[in-house]
């Protein structure tokens, strides 16, 4: 680096050089606190000095080397050239001392005689040419050199020599009286080196990185170095490399210069290191090893040298460089001292279990009390990964059996907050401690719902089993953890609560008694269970939203993601959707980073189900992919039903059909099918078939979707309504009669009245009803999905309501309602639904027939007379039927005019095809 701010400096060394080269003897003593400047400039002198004809005798002082004696006089004597007789003198005068002086010995008569010769030898040489003797980091010098440089300075006062010396004044030194002797020499100049001002960090950075960078950098340079040259110039070549701080430059540059130097700083520095900036002056003296005074010295020189900033470090670099340097052995050792003392000290607990993790021991019952209070400190202040590695800590250093199961139990509640398929590695280890009794009621509950995510119904069943044989029958109006996850069970797992099925309690009393916070997370969640398995809803809507008012509060807690998600179920399933997205919206919106990975995939997949109830398809879409972004598929367990089901659905009925074949293709827990998700999962697969072409395959998923949810007495509000994609797949079929059945069946349920449930099936009731009777069916479920604001479906019910009205003769009617249903079709960004309206006839303002007859220019005859009735409408068998051919041979005529025209379903076809009819012969 350059020598900014030294000019002063620079000039009286050429002073004194000069009155040195006239004969008259100077001494220059270089000094301050730190690495700032002095062998920069001292180097300067030589270079003056030997520019002027002087013979230069260095020397470089070193801890390690205080015990040798004269090793510094050894130095200047052999680093020079001196003629062969004084080479001899030199040697022999340097081997008595060998055998005569110790490193710090008071000198006695022998050993000033035999600094005398070694003085006589130097200052020979100045008969010769002017003598420059350098000595840098004096304050490094053994005992015996220090006072054979007192007895050469004392004599150069008449002769051409000039001594400079750099000092370290924050540095001890083995001679008390050597910097007061010099003082008392009237030719000894001291020169005091300091920390760079601004303009001289300004400077030197200009010097190295241009004008420009060096305006943007030098404040930054100024804060990160406190103006020392040595971190300076070691920054400065960091963002030449790379454009930041290095550990091997800063850094290692910080501890190298502490190493160094004096071994109270490198202790204080080392504890200030291990404890941070939380530290006390007390706890760093105990640390160190030292007095607080020489505590608050070391500090306050090592700030004043720029290396600190008021006591604390100016870059993590230099603290963990600091650490580095250590051995792993003795990092680890004042990690542990550190933690007892601030055990000892009554320190904060997450302060003591950072220095047992770092150590990776705990070595005693106390270390463990720590490790598990600091790891319930960091779940609730969102630092899980911090409470991860505590309990993984407390797990492997504790010896108690029941307190290691306690442990482990909140181990796996941690991991599972942020990874559900991580925490399944501690599941067989619980379930062992629940069957020797080491689990404690609350923990066995909790272990009954990851077993049934990860499904392992087995093992739920038999923890379950023990729960309910050790149950006491509560009093009237006492709740208990068990028929709290009794009543979740019959929701979410209704075959384990078959037979345990929580009664029924008169009026609303399991609604009452709940505090006006939300109350205890396992018994909301029970509450809000039991509302949805009763098909009461919508009276806890105001409970669900207390709820969802808490799960900022209740975010690490073990039943707070499933809380927030049974409460937003509640909203959808009372026709409240809307709510559900503005309160997913306001919780994300608040600090979405604050909440558990596994809470904010709840909420996407809350989201994607109000988004599909809304008719909004994209959102619906990118909230259900969101889901699988933040908890992967084998994450997600027995509940990847919930966003797969949404994932499924919007991907249908937006076209994204690669997606909707992708996600068929993927296996799905056994598990999941006998749980809610799979009734939800079956549901979305059977629209999908419906979309593709493959009516009875869609039947069989929506009567297995019915079946399930009458055995378990579950065929409520809240779960779909398996009865109208049903009749739809029936429609499909060809089989009227069936579709009306149903949607008759449908609207006979106690819940026929809620707007959603009423349109769907009140449009299959149209659908299976004379044209007639459509307008009007179709009519009243126009206006109940606008009133629950379901735009995909207003779309569906605008295009069949446009066809009755054409059909009926209304063509006016007709054609205003089928440009409403495009437009809401294009709204909501239902792809096929837009693709099936362009089919429509030309009167309704679909597309031309003679843009689509063209199509069917590459088909064979049977292929095509295939094609025609297909676009009419007929199923396989009815063609078969017409055709006189088997349903086989129907299905391979429609897969090759698929290919050839080179779309994907039933419903591309177009409808140009229907008119090239041949309704009779064979198509073989």
């Amino acid at each position: 680096m350059g020598l900014a701010e030294r000019h002063q400096h620079i000039q009286l060394l050429h002073r004194l050089t000069s009155d040195a080269a006239s004969g008259r003897g100077r001494v220059a003593v270089l000094h301050g606190t730190g690495p700032n400047g002095k062998t920069e400039l001292l180097d300067h002198a030589i270079v003056r000095a030997e520019e002027l004809g002087f013979q230069v005798l260095r020397a470089v002082g070193a801890r390690p080397e205080r015990a040798l004696p004269l090793g510094i006089v050894a130095q200047l004597v052999h680093g020079a050239t001196l003629p062969g007789h004084l080479r001899r003198e030199a040697d022999t005068w340097l081997e008595e001392a060998a055998v005569t002086v110790t490193a710090d010995s008071v000198p006695g008569t022998a050993t000033v005689r035999i600094f005398d010769r070694l003085c006589r030898v130097m200052l020979e040489l100045a008969g010769r040419a002017p003598v420059l003797i350098a000595v840098d980091d004096v304050h490094h010098a053994d005992t015996a050199s220090l006072h054979c440089l007192l007895h050469l300075i004392r004599r150069i006062g008449p002769l051409p020599v000039c001594v400079v010396l750099t000092d370290d004044s924050s540095s001890s030194t083995e001679l008390p009286l050597f910097r007061s002797e010099l003082q008392r020499q009237p030719y000894v100049s001291r020169l005091a080196v300091e920390p760079l001002a601004p303009a001289g960090v300004r400077e030197l950075v200009a010097e190295r990185l241009g004008a420009a960078r060096a305006a943007a950098l030098a404040a930054d340079f100024h804060r990160l170095t406190g103006g020392n040259t040595l971190l300076l110039s070691s920054l400065v070549e960091d963002f030449t490399a790379t454009g930041g701080i290095r550990p091997q430059g800063y850094g290692a540059a910080f501890a190298g210069h502490l190493e160094r130097g004096d071994r109270v700083c490198l202790a204080v520095v080392r504890a200030l290191a291990v404890l941070g900036p939380e530290r006390t002056t007390a706890e760093l003296a105990e640390l160190a090893e030292v007095s607080e005074a020489e505590v608050g010295t070391a500090l306050g020189t090592l700030s004043g040298s720029g290396l600190l900033a008021d006591g604390h470090f100016r870059a993590p670099a230099a603290r963990l460089a600091v650490l580095e340097a250590l051995s792993r052995t003795e990092r680890d050792r004042l990690h542990l001292a550190a933690a007892r003392l601030l055990h000892q000290r009554g320190a904060p607990v997450p302060r003591v279990a950072a220095h047992l993790v770092e150590t990776q021991s705990a070595p005693g019952d106390w270390a463990v009390q720590a490790l598990r209070e600091a790891a319930e400190r960091a779940l609730v202040t969102d630092q899980r990964g911090t409470a991860v590695a505590c309990l993984e800590l407390a797990y492997r250093c504790c010896s108690e059996e029941t307190a290691r199961t306690a442990v482990l139990a909140r181990l796996l509640h941690a991991e599972w907050l942020d990874s559900p398929s991580r925490a399944a590695r501690h599941l067989s280890g619980l379930g062992a401690a629940a069957a020797s009794g080491r689990l404690d009621r609350s923990e066995r509950v909790t272990l009954v719902h990851r077993l049934l995510w990860h499904g392992r119904g087995e093992e739920a069943a038999r923890v379950l089993h023990r729960l309910r044989a050790t149950a006491r029958a509560p009093q009237p109006g006492q709740r208990t953890d068990l028929l709290d996850l009794e009543h979740w069970l019959a929701w979410n797992h209704p075959e384990l609560a078959m037979e345990n099925r929580p009664q029924a309690t008169a009026g609303t009393a399991p609604f009452l008694g709940v505090p006006s916070r939300s109350g205890p997370l396992p018994h909301v969640t029970g509450v809000l269970s039991d509302a949805l398995t009763r098909g009461r809803p919508d009276r806890v809507t105001d409970l669900a939203e207390q709820v969802l008012g808490d799960v900022p509060r209740a975010r690490a807690s073990e039943w707070g993601a499933e809380a927030a998600l049974t409460a937003l179920t509640v909203l959808t399933a009372a026709d409240r959707p809307t709510d559900t997205l503005a309160w997913c919206e306001r919780l994300v919106a608040e600090d979405v980073h604050l909440l558990p990975v596994t809470t904010r995939a709840f909420l996407a997949a809350a989201r994607a189900e109000a988004a599909l109830r809304l008719g909004e398809l994209g959102t619906a879409l990118e909230q259900a992919r969101l889901a699988f972004v933040l908890l992967p598929a084998k994450s997600w367990g027995t509940a990847v039903g919930l966003p797969l089901g949404s994932l499924l659905l919007a991907a249908a009925r937006t076209g994204e059909f690669e997606e909707v074949s992708r996600q068929l293709t993927q296996s799905v827990p056994d598990a999941m099918l006998e749980s809610r998700y799979g009734v939800t999962y079956l549901y979305a697969r059977g629209h999908c078939r419906l979309a593709t072409g493959h009516s009875h395959a869609a039947l069989a998923d929506f009567m297995a979707c019915g079946e399930r949810m009458r055995a378990w007495g579950l065929d409520v509000p809240g779960l779909p309504a398996w009865r109208t994609g049903a009749a739809e797949a029936w429609l499909r079929l060809g089989n009227t009669d069936q579709a009306k059945k149903l949607a008759y069946e449908q609207l006979g349920r106690p819940d026929a009245a809620r707007p959603h449930t009423r349109g769907l099936a009140l449009r299959m009731m149209a659908a299976a009803s004379p044209v007639k009777r459509m307008p009007q069916l179709l009519t009243e479920a126009l206006d109940l999905f606008e009133e629950c604001g379901d735009q995909y479906e207003q779309a569906r019910v605008l295009a069949d309501l446009s066809r009755a009205q054409y059909e009926a003769g209304d063509s006016r009617r007709a054609r205003m309602l089928f440009r409403r249903a495009r437009h809401m079709a294009r709204l909501c960004g239902a792809e096929p639904l837009c693709e099936e309206l362009l089919s429509a006839p030309e009167e309704l303002g679909g597309e031309p027939p003679t843009r689509e007859c063209g199509l069917g220019a590459g088909l064979t005859d049977a292929e095509r007379r295939v094609a025609a009735l297909a676009v009419r409408g007929y199923t396989n068998r009815e063609i078969a039927l017409k055709l006189y051919v088997t349903p086989s041979t129907v299905e391979q005529h429609l897969t090759r005019t698929y290919r050839k025209l080179g779309i994907k379903r039933r419903k591309d076809l177009p409808a140009g095809l229907g008119v090239e009819t041949g309704a009779s012969g064979s198509a073989a």
